[in-house]
């Protein structure tokens, strides 16, 4: 992770809730309600406004990468030549997420 990627990371201002300046996530994805409720209510508008999206995966400011159903969080979102996920588990933010560290 850059220098730079790192001071856009995201916070958390609940358990099992991460944030960057505009989106909230949980354990499940991207968040309206969590969204609405945490950094700037016109955000939530504007996440309602986008429509129907999968919110399962999702990247935060600075190009860190949050899985819901590999349960992880990454330092990117890139894949690698054979397909795979290539950017390294964070696991500050897995366990801030998920609460768990026992799947990486």
């Amino acid at each position: 992770m850059t220098a730079y990627a790192a001071t856009l990371g995201p916070g958390s201002p609940a358990p099992g809730v991460l944030c960057d300046k505009t989106l909230c996530a949980d354990e499940h994805g991207l968040s309206l309600a969590l969204t609405t409720k945490y950094p700037r209510k016109r955000q939530g508008g504007r996440q309602a406004a986008a429509g129907e999206f999968d919110s399962t995966a999702f990247t935060f400011r600075g190009d860190s990468f949050g899985d819901t159903t590999e349960r992880q969080y990454r330092n990117d979102r890139y894949f690698a030549p054979d397909g795979k996920r290539s950017g390294k588990v964070n696991t500050r933010y897995t366990v801030l997420l998920f609460g768990q560290k026992d799947n990486f």
